[in-house]
C-alpha cells in the first residue's frame, strides 16, 4: 500500500486527522449570497473587489491558492506586490456579474497542477505580471462589448508578451497532519531582472464580531523567525517564515476587521484594519499596522529581486512551537512527498501510456481536490443578523431563501469553481463525486451524505439547488452518483459500503416524494421542473411563468424522473440481497418507471406524444389555458435526456429476488398497454439480461440518427447541446401576434441573458451530458450485444456497436484536452502562446463547457467540477466494466 494511501487508511479509522487542514479557503468571497446584506438582494453590489480588501467577510474567506483548516478557523496564503499595482496582489481579480459582457469571470491566470487526497502534497502555479495589473482595461473593455462579442481576457492585454511576468509557484507538503510546509518559488521569464515583494500571510477567519462570542484570538511575534497561533479551538502552532536571500523578512500586523472609514465614512472596531498591510506596504501607512506587533492577522514580508530566468524561494511552516530547526528537513520534506504523490498516481494510471493523457488527468484530478472549500451558511442566522450590528432591512425577511430557515452548512464542500461558482449546486456535486471517487471515494460518499442530511435537505425533502435560489431545482441525479460510486468502491476494495448505499437511499425516497408531489402537477407522472440546469435551452426561461401562460410538459423532467426511478430500483435490489423488504420497493420503482413511459408516449391519455416518429425526436410539449398543446420542436439535449433512463439487469441480479419478480410478472401480465411501452421484461438479450429503458431499438435508432449526425449534434469534440440544423433553420415561436421567442444554433458563448448570460446550453459542448450519453450507450450496448448497429458517423455508410460509439465518443471528447497529430489542444483556442510557449502549453485549464465547433474553452475556466470527469473518461475500461 502506497504511502498516500496508508495516510488515507489512517484518516478513515480516525488514527490520524490528515484532512484537519486543506486548500479549503475560497477563491473568491465577494459578491456572493452569504454576505450579501441588502434589502434588495444585490450579491454584486453589495461587496465588491474593491471592497474585498478592506472588508471583514462573515462566512468565509478568500485567497491565492490558500489553506484551513476544516472549521477555516485559521488561513494561510500569499500575497504578492511587483512595485507597480495600486493595490496588493491578496485575491483573484474578475468581473462581477453586471461587469462581464457574458457575466461574471476570473481575470487571472493561475493552474491547479498537483494534489494528493489527504492534500500531503499540492502544487499550484500562479502567473503574475510584472507591468502594472490591467484592472480598468479588463473592466472598460468588457463593458464596451456587447453579447455578440467574445469576453476580453487578460491574454488579450499583452501582459505576458516579452515574458514580463512571474510563473508563482506555490507547493504545500504535511509532515505531519498538523505540520504544514509551504514552499513559493518565483521564477522571473522576463528578459530584465525584476523586484517582487512576496507576503506569506496568516489570519483568522473572523468569529468575534458578530455578537456571539468576545473569544477573540491572536497572532504575535513570537522568538526570531515565527509568529504564535494563539486560538482558543486550535492547537498550539507558529508560522515559521525563512530568513532568505536578500533583506531579512519584516513582520506586519493587523485585524481581520473592516475598515469602516474607508467603506463607510464611519469609525471602526481597530486602528489596524484588514488593509492595514495593503495601505503600509503601497501608500507608506506606518499607522496602518501595529507596532506591537500583535493582531489577528499576519504577514511576513520578502522583498525579492529576481535575475533574469532565474528563481528565487520564500519557505514558511505551520507547525507546533518549540521547533529547534524548522527548515533543516524542508527539503527533504517536500521531495519525499512529491514522490510519494508520483507514486499514488502512478498506480493509479496503470494502463494510461500516453504521457500527455497522464499529465491531463492528473491536473483533472488535482483540479477536483484543489476545488475544495469550506462552505458556512446559516440561512436563519443570516436572515435575521447579528447582535452586534445593526438589524439588516426587514424586507430581507421575505426574500431570497427565505423558506429555507432550516439550513446550516459549515462543511468542506465540492465546489464547482471556487472563483466563478463558490458554492455548491445539487447536480454539479453530484457528477464531482464521480472523478473524486477515483481517488478519496471516502470524500466522494461524504458528499452525497451530506446533501441529504437534515441541515441541507428541505423537510418536504428537496434538495437545496445552489445559494442564489436554494428552492430552485437541478436534475435528479442524486441516486445515479451514490449507485456509481457505491460500484466504484466495491471495484476498488472488493466490497461495497451497503450501510453507506441505505443511508442515501433511505433520504432519497423523500426527495423522490417531493418530486412526485411537486413538479407532477396534473398527477399524471409528466414532470416539469424548470430550467433543470440547462440555463437557456429552452424557447422560454422554464424557471419563470411562461408568457403564454399554462405549463410546460418537460421531456428532460420526465426522462430524468425515470431515471431516478430506475437507479432507486436498482439501488432497492442490492440492498435486498442483505434485506429482502427491499424487494417491495424495487417493485415499486419499477412500477413508477412504467407509469412515467406511459406519460412519455401519450401525455396522460391526451394522444399528444412528447415523441415525435416523423422527426425522430423528443421534445417539450406547451400547454396553455385553453387547452392547446403545441410540441417545441427545438432539436436539444432535451430530446436526447430520454436515452440516460436504461438499465439492464443480469440473472444474478434477479436470483436473490423471488418476491420481486413475483409482483413483476403479475404487474405486466395485468398491465399488458404498460409493458408494452419499454423493451420487453419477457425479451431476453444477450446473457439472459433484461433491458428496461425509454427507448426500444427502433426510437433509439432514430434518435442516434440524429445525435450521431456532424450536421447536426455530433461535433468532431463531442455532442453539441443544441442541433447545429438550428443556424439554418432558428425556432420560431410566436402566438397571435406576440412577441417572437427564438432559438438558435450558438456555438460559443450566449447571446441572451437568461440565468446571467454566463452558461450556454444551444450549441456548446458539455461534459456531463456527454458523460451520461456514453454510460448509457455502454449500458444499451451490455444488452444488445455486438449484434446491434448504428451507423456512426450518420450518413457515411459506416456501422459501428453501441460500445464502439461510446469508444468513439470518449475519444473526441479526450480529444479536447489531449495534442492532436499538429501539437496542438482544442481546448486553447487560436491563443498562440498556450499552443506552443513551453511555460503554458502543457498547463491545463478546465473550463464550465466548450465551443460546439472548434472545442475551445467557454465559460468558468476552473470547472474541473463536472468537467473533471475527463478523468474518469481517460482511465482505461477494463473488462469488467
Amino acid at each position: 500500500m502506497s504511502e498516500e494511501k496508508q495516510r488515507q487508511q489512517a484518516a478513515r479509522e480516525g488514527s490520524a486527522p490528515w484532512h484537519r487542514f486543506g486548500p479549503y479557503v475560497s477563491d473568491r468571497q465577494w459578491g456572493t449570497v452569504r454576505e450579501d446584506y441588502s434589502a434588495d438582494s444585490q450579491p454584486w453590489t453589495y461587496t465588491t473587489h474593491d471592497m474585498a480588501r478592506s472588508y471583514a467577510y462573515r462566512w468565509g474567506e478568500e485567497g491565492i491558492g490558500g489553506v484551513c483548516d476544516e472549521r477555516q478557523l485559521l488561513c494561510l496564503a500569499p500575497a504578492f506586490w511587483n512595485g507597480q499595482d495600486a493595490i496588493l496582489k491578496e485575491r483573484f481579480f474578475g468581473l462581477s456579474g453586471p461587469e462581464g459582457n457574458h457575466g461574471e469571470d476570473v481575470k487571472e491566470l493561475y493552474y491547479y497542477l498537483d494534489n494528493t487526497p489527504t492534500h500531503s502534497y499540492m502544487r499550484m502555479l500562479y502567473k503574475y505580471p510584472q507591468h502594472a495589473f490591467p484592472y480598468d482595461w479588463l473592466v472598460q473593455e468588457n463593458a464596451r462589448r456587447d453579447r455578440q462579442k467574445p469576453e476580453f481576457e487578460l491574454l488579450d492585454t499583452c501582459v505576458f508578451r516579452e515574458n514580463r511576468y512571474f510563473d508563482i509557484f506555490l507547493e504545500y507538503a504535511k509532515a505531519g497532519p498538523e505540520d504544514l510546509l509551504l514552499q513559493i518559488t518565483v521564477h522571473n521569464r522576463g528578459a530584465q531582472e525584476a523586484p517582487l515583494h512576496v507576503l506569506p500571510q496568516v489570519w483568522f477567519r473572523n468569529t468575534w464580531a458578530w455578537g456571539y462570542s468576545e473569544d477573540k484570538p491572536n497572532l504575535t511575534a513570537a522568538t526570531e523567525g515565527a509568529i504564535r497561533v494563539a486560538h482558543a479551538n486550535l492547537p498550539d502552532l507558529c508560522l515559521y517564515y525563512e530568513q532568505g536571500e536578500g533583506p531579512a523578512a519584516e513582520l506586519l500586523f493587523c485585524d481581520n476587521e473592516t475598515n469602516a472609514r474607508r467603506l463607510y465614512g464611519a469609525p471602526g472596531a481597530s486602528a489596524f484594519c484588514k488593509d492595514g498591510i495593503n495601505n503600509y506596504l503601497l501608500h507608506g501607512e506606518a499607522a496602518a499596522v501595529n507596532p506591537a506587533r500583535e493582531g489577528t492577522k499576519a504577514a511576513a514580508h520578502y522583498q525579492l529581486l529576481v535575475p533574469a530566468g532565474e528563481s528565487r524561494t520564500v519557505r514558511v511552516r505551520l507547525a507546533a512551537p518549540g521547533h529547534p530547526e524548522p527548515f533543516a528537513d524542508f527539503a527533504g520534506i517536500i521531495s519525499q512527498r512529491k514522490a510519494e504523490a508520483d507514486a499514488f498516481y502512478q498506480e493509479l494510471q496503470t494502463g494510461l501510456d500516453s504521457p500527455d493523457a497522464r499529465n491531463v488527468q492528473r491536473q483533472a484530478l488535482a483540479g477536483m481536490l484543489w476545488n475544495k472549500q469550506f462552505y458556512y451558511y446559516d440561512v436563519a442566522e443570516w436572515l435575521r443578523g447579528d447582535p452586534a450590528l445593526p438589524p439588516p432591512p426587514e424586507s430581507r425577511l421575505d426574500n431570497r431563501n427565505h423558506t429555507w430557515p432550516h439550513l446550516n452548512n459549515a462543511d468542506v464542500v465540492s465546489m464547482p469553481d471556487k472563483w466563478e461558482y463558490p458554492w455548491y449546486a445539487a447536480w454539479d456535486l453530484a457528477f464531482h463525486c464521480i472523478p473524486l471517487a477515483m481517488v478519496d471515494v471516502d470524500f466522494a460518499k461524504n458528499q452525497l451524505r451530506l446533501l441529504c442530511q437534515d441541515w441541507y435537505m428541505h423537510p418536504n425533502g428537496q434538495l437545496p439547488a445552489y445559494e442564489w435560489k436554494l428552492e430552485d431545482v437541478n436534475p435528479p441525479v442524486h441516486a445515479w452518483a451514490t449507485w456509481r460510486v457505491y460500484k466504484m468502491e466495491r471495484k476498488q476494495r472488493g466490497q461495497g459500503d451497503t450501510a453507506f448505499l441505505e443511508s442515501v437511499f433511505h433520504r432519497l425516497l423523500l426527495n423522490f416524494t417531493w418530486w412526485v408531489n411537486r413538479k407532477d402537477e396534473h398527477n399524471r407522472n409528466v414532470f416539469e421542473g424548470g430550467f433543470l440546469g440547462l440555463d437557456n435551452i429552452g424557447v422560454f426561461d422554464r424557471s419563470a411563468p411562461l408568457p403564454t401562460g399554462g405549463h410546460m410538459e418537460q421531456a428532460d423532467g420526465t426522462a430524468w424522473m425515470a431515471m431516478f426511478a430506475l437507479n432507486m430500483m436498482r439501488i432497492a435490489l442490492e440492498l435486498a440481497r442483505t434485506n429482502p423488504v427491499y424487494q417491495d420497493l424495487a417493485s415499486k420503482f419499477f412500477e413508477h418507471f412504467l407509469y412515467i413511459a406511459s406519460a412519455m408516449s401519450n401525455m396522460g391519455d391526451q394522444k399528444i406524444d412528447m415523441w415525435d416518429d416523423e422527426d425522430g425526436f423528443y421534445y417539450d410539449v406547451l400547454s396553455t389555458p385553453d387547452h392547446g398543446r403545441f410540441p417545441l420542436r427545438v432539436r436539444s439535449m432535451v430530446g436526447l435526456i430520454p436515452l440516460f433512463a436504461v438499465e439492464v439487469l443480469d440473472t444474478d441480479t434477479l436470483q436473490d429476488v423471488p418476491r420481486f419478480i413475483s409482483r413483476l410478472n403479475w404487474f405486466l401480465d395485468h398491465r399488458p398497454e404498460l409493458a408494452a411501452l419499454v423493451s420487453r421484461w419477457q425479451e431476453p438479450g444477450k446473457g439472459q439480461s433484461h433491458l428496461l429503458s425509454l427507448l426500444r431499438g427502433h426510437r433509439m435508432k432514430l434518435l442516434l440518427r440524429r445525435m450521431l449526425d456532424e450536421a447536426e449534434f455530433l461535433s468532431d469534440y463531442g455532442v453539441r447541446a443544441l442541433s447545429k440544423f438550428h443556424l439554418e433553420h432558428p425556432f420560431v415561436f410566436q402566438r397571435d401576434e406576440g412577441d417572437k421567442a427564438v432559438v438558435n444554433y450558438e456555438p460559443a458563448e450566449s447571446t441572451t441573458s437568461l440565468f446571467g448570460g454566463n452558461s450556454n446550453w444551444r450549441g456548446p459542448i458539455w461534459m456531463p451530458m456527454n458523460f451520461l450519453l456514453v454510460e448509457s450507450l455502454q449500458r444499451f450496448h451490455h444488452y444488445y450485444g455486438p449484434d446491434f448497429k448504428v451507423e456512426y458517423p450518420t450518413g457515411t455508410g459506416r456501422y459501428c456497436t453501441l460500445l464502439e460509439i461510446s469508444q468513439a465518443l470518449t475519444e473526441r471528447l479526450t480529444a479536447l484536452f489531449l495534442r492532436n497529430a499538429e501539437g496542438q489542444r482544442p481546448c486553447f483556442g487560436q491563443d498562440k502562446q498556450l499552443q506552443n510557449d513551453p511555460h503554458f502549453r502543457d498547463h491545463l485549464l478546465f473550463h464550465e463547457y466548450f465551443h460546439g465547433d472548434t472545442g475551445s474553452g467557454l465559460g468558468a475556466s476552473h470547472q474541473t467540477g463536472w468537467t473533471g470527469l475527463i478523468a474518469k473518461l481517460l482511465q482505461p475500461r477494463s473488462s469488467d466494466e
